[in-house]
């Protein structure tokens, strides 16, 4: 995104930054649409609370496997 900004203020179009980037148009906006406004170090700090977020919940459902197991087990329904 940084890149494109300095082409984009240098009065280069959207079509002109992508081409100089190597991306397609879509994938600028789509960009722009989850970075907009976002400086390089929120975006890495974004990113990476995502990946901590996709971790905790594999380890919740984790969790309430192993519980719904033992809660079988303790029935005697195994």
């Amino acid at each position: 995104m940084r890149e494109a900004e300095v082409h984009l203020s240098q009065e280069k179009s959207i079509p002109q930054t992508c081409k100089l980037l190597g991306i397609h148009e879509q994938t600028y906006y789509k960009w722009r649409k989850e970075y907009g406004g976002v400086r390089t170090d929120q975006a890495k700090r974004l990113k990476d609370l995502e990946k901590e977020n996709v971790r905790l919940k594999k380890l919740l459902a984790e969790a309430e496997l192993d519980k719904a197991i033992l809660r079988e087990a303790a029935s005697g329904n195994f």
